[in-house]
């Protein structure tokens, strides 16, 4: 049924009553937007912040009749609401006087003198023992549910072609309480779960009670990013994370620095005494809030908070975030979180009518219990989240748990999503988006996927023009077994390639899993200080269609492993496996694997035939996934990665060629530097013992492609230097614009500043250098001083694309030495 205009309007009239809307615009005398003034219901706390622009919008189910709109500087307007909605309102205005005894704050405030900023000092003081803290032991029930709703729903969206044969979809539309905008809910997820820690032994349990959701539910990538995008975060802090950058908290004892505080309010909440503080930037362009905060006048904890994100803050695709938090006295003193709501509106422009989707995270806590001591050895059993009875509670156990009922939106979520799965043009789009998402087209009569599309076109000297094809099955998202190959065809050397691997879940709980494979194709090798191992794998070194110099160092690979792996402890996972390879040069006019075998016709052998046993060790603190088949998604990248790998080459086993031993670690960490960005570091060091042949030494990773690539040398040729011990350190840190946003005339682009600095130092036994000799390339290690270069980047350029200047800082005198180069790399990023 489709829904005029008109009938729109009177469904806002109906559902307004016992509500109040206003909505509008704050200017001055002049004309001018004021930015952050305060707009608040007569005789309540129910108020919200003008935005940068000026413009608000705010709603209460409670009936008022008069609105008061202030900012330091102007004098208080009090208007008289003559209807429930009162939208497109204009107010403007004026200076005000100063009267005796009180001091009007107008733009930036003082740090002196401030009796905002004498209150967070308080704050600051008293933060360690507010809340959770306060107890020895602690639980409570949570229950967390996220929901996606399409936005700026109008007539024009309505009658487009994109939604002909769906119109039904718009029957239940609803008004954000936080934008004034009409919305259509597409995507709900409900979880319960029960949280036990203690602080004594900083040990935490959560054990998920049920999970639930509707929309894209078998969708992992799409769980995935919701997971990501709502990490938990503490208003405490200094710094708060969303959608991989650094907001300064208004409680951060930074917060001085980045924000003006004003002393606006006081009165009774839970019947305790709070002060109100409004806060908003001090300068634009920075990841910043603005809002206001109700405090206790005696225990300094926060009763109430709200903030939102400045327009003008450097993030993408996010024009709204909004956050509020509400806590409950418990006793005299014990403030506890009690509703945590956050909504986000995504879209590509910022512009006040584009259209988007709302991502909103609604989390209450009830229930609490404290000082109930439990062994240390019931944190360490926590149970299994990925149970699928978890996933499979019925409708009574969610009315009997739910802490907070679903609207009636909400509640026909579910009836929608069903009814559009019939739905053909609603699966073609849907389809669409998985595909391009995923790069997999699904076939699920034959529980199939046919991809990943992203890899069928690819170009390298020797094979040219390539072409490939695969597929895998998929049965559902947490398979406890997977199969997946790929057939590629070379128009060049004109030969077919394939690659074939298997993997099965033996134990779920501690990931018990065999897999193995084969694989014949052609690799760029070197790309990593690490031999790879998987079968399906490919460097975009060996596909890349532009490159700098001549990439023709590459290998014929056949390639089979079986491997077994488990994870004892969470995060920990221990790997065992063998491996057998035969390499051989894909160009040998041009790049040779020549070493001398006295047992090889003439001495010299081109072909290398080695079988290898490896134990590997990954520890991953931190990491979170989703799933509970045998492949798992990562759903943050904030954590660190510890990486040890012990390899044993055996000669003689199956024609195996060389007897050696291979010690190699690593070591990957992001680090949050508060507001200054983020900076990622990668240490390497490794070790060969026993005498090799080039292909199986290990190359410092050149980069002769036209993208950046992390932990490579964009100014090093593939093979320009071989070693058989190591050491490497890359550090890239990413400001994030802090400083660009310093600069007027660049500012309102939103660039983004990034700086790199790389150094690799190693050495090659003149066993190994003997060994190669036949090789027709040069065996240089960087073995009298350490190799280094440094970058400069801007990125955020269009929001997508990035651009590195790289600079070599030494050995410059090495034959076709790259002293400096340009790269980049385009992708969506927040």
């Amino acid at each position: 049924m489709r829904i005029s205009f008109c009938l729109l309007f009177l469904l806002t009239g109906f559902l307004a009553l016992g509500q109040t809307k206003v909505g509008g615009l704050v200017t001055d005398s002049n004309g001018e937007e004021v930015a952050f003034a305060n707009v608040l219901f007569k005789n309540s706390t129910e108020g919200t912040i003008t935005n940068d622009n000026g413009r608000f919008y705010l709603e209460s189910e409670s009936d008022y009749d008069t609105l008061l709109v202030s900012f330091v500087g102007y004098a208080t307007r009090e208007i008289v609401l003559e209807r429930r909605v009162n939208l497109q309102m204009e107010i403007v205005l004026e200076e005000g006087e100063q009267l005796d005894e009180v001091i009007l704050y107008v733009g930036k405030q003082s740090k002196k003198n401030n009796p905002a900023i004498d209150i967070l000092r308080k704050i600051w003081a008293k933060k360690r023992i507010n809340g959770l803290k306060m107890f020895d032991q602690y639980q409570y029930d949570e229950y967390e549910k996220v929901e996606f709703d399409l936005n700026t729903i109008d007539s024009a969206l309505m009658q487009s072609k994109v939604f002909r044969g769906l119109e039904f979809m718009f029957e239940d539309l609803d008004t954000s309480r936080i934008t004034g905008k009409t919305y259509l809910p597409i995507f709900i997820n409900e979880k319960i779960t029960k949280v036990q820690g203690d602080n004594k032994m900083a040990l935490e349990r959560r054990d998920v009670l049920g999970n639930k959701n509707s929309g894209f539910s078998n969708n992992q990538a799409i769980i995935a990013f919701v997971q990501d995008l709502y990490s938990e975060y503490d208003i405490y802090n200094n710094y708060l994370k969303f959608f991989d950058k650094s907001f300064t908290s208004p409680l951060s004892r930074t917060g001085v620095d980045t924000y003006n505080y004003v002393l606006s309010d006081s009165a009774y909440i839970d019947n305790k005494w709070c002060y109100n503080i409004i806060y908003y930037p001090r300068r634009k362009n920075e990841l910043t809030f603005k809002g206001d905060f109700w405090v206790n006048d005696t225990t300094f904890a926060i009763s109430k908070i709200n903030l939102q994100v400045t327009k003008s803050a450097n993030i993408n695709w996010v024009k709204e975030i909004y956050i509020e938090q509400d806590f409950e006295v418990l006793s005299d003193s014990v403030f506890l979180l009690k509703r945590d709501y956050m909504l986000s509106d995504f879209a590509f422009s910022k512009k006040e009518s584009s259209r988007g989707v709302y991502g909103k995270r609604t989390t209450v806590y009830d229930n609490y219990l404290f000082n109930r001591e439990l062994p240390r050895s019931f944190y360490k059993n926590e149970s299994d989240p990925f149970d699928p009875r978890i996933f499979e509670r019925d409708s009574i156990f969610w009315e009997q748990n739910r802490l907070e009922a679903l609207n009636k939106d909400e509640t026909g979520i579910y009836k929608l999503l069903d009814t559009l799965r019939t739905v053909p043009k609603f699966r073609t789009y849907y389809n669409i988006a998985s595909i391009l998402g995923s790069g997999y087209i699904e076939i699920d009569k034959w529980n199939l996927d046919i991809g990943d599309i992203y890899s069928i076109f690819g170009y390298n000297d020797a094979e040219g023009i390539r072409l490939r094809g695969g597929a895998r099955t998929y049965f559902g998202q947490n398979d406890p077994w997977r199969l997946e190959g790929y057939m590629a065809y070379g128009f060049m050397d004109k030969r077919f390639k394939y690659g074939i691997s298997g993997k099965w879940l033996l134990d779920r709980k501690n990931r018990l899993i065999i897999s193995g494979g084969n694989r014949r194709d052609v690799e760029q090798l070197g790309i990593s200080l690490t031999t790879t191992t998987d079968v399906l794998g490919r460097s975009i070194a060996s596909s890349a269609v532009f490159t700098v110099g001549q990439n023709d160092r590459l290998t014929n690979i056949n390639l089979s492993t079986l491997n077994i792996e488990a994870e004892p402890l969470t995060n920990f996972r221990l790997r065992f496996g063998g491996s057998f390879r035969t390499l051989r040069s894909a160009l040998p006019d041009a790049f040779s694997l020549d070493y001398i075998d006295p047992d090889a016709p003439g001495g010299i052998s081109s072909e290398i035939k080695q079988f290898e046993l490896a134990t590997t060790l990954i520890y991953s603190p931190g990491k979170r996934t989703i799933g509970y088949g045998v492949e798992r998604r990562d759903i943050n990248n904030d954590y660190s990665t510890l990486f040890l790998q012990y390899t044993q080459g055996l000669r003689g086993f199956l024609e195996s060629d060389f007897d050696y031993q291979r010690l190699q670690f690593s070591y990957n960490q992001p680090w949050q530097v508060g507001g200054f960005g983020r900076l990622y570091s990668t240490v390497e060091v490794g070790k060969t013992f026993g005498e090799v042949p080039l292909g199986l030494l290990n190359v410092i990773p050149g980069n002769q492609t036209l993208f950046s690539i992390y932990n490579t040398f964009p100014n090093l040729d593939f093979y320009e230097f071989v070693t058989d011990t190591y050491a490497s350190v890359h550090l890239e840190h990413n400001f994030n614009g802090r400083l660009f946003s310093r600069l007027p005339l660049i500012r309102k682009w939103n660039l983004r500043e990034i700086v790199g600095i790389r150094g690799a130092w190693g050495s090659l036994s003149d066993a190994n250098i003997a060994l190669s000799a036949p090789a027709n390339i040069p065996l240089q290690a960087p073995d009298d001083q350490i190799y280094w270069e440094y970058s400069f980047g801007v990125g955020n350029i269009f929001k997508i694309f990035r651009i590195d200047f790289n600079f070599r800082g030494n050995y410059l005198d090495n034959p076709d030495a790259r002293a400096f180069s340009i790269t980049g790399a385009f992708g969506i990023h927040f």
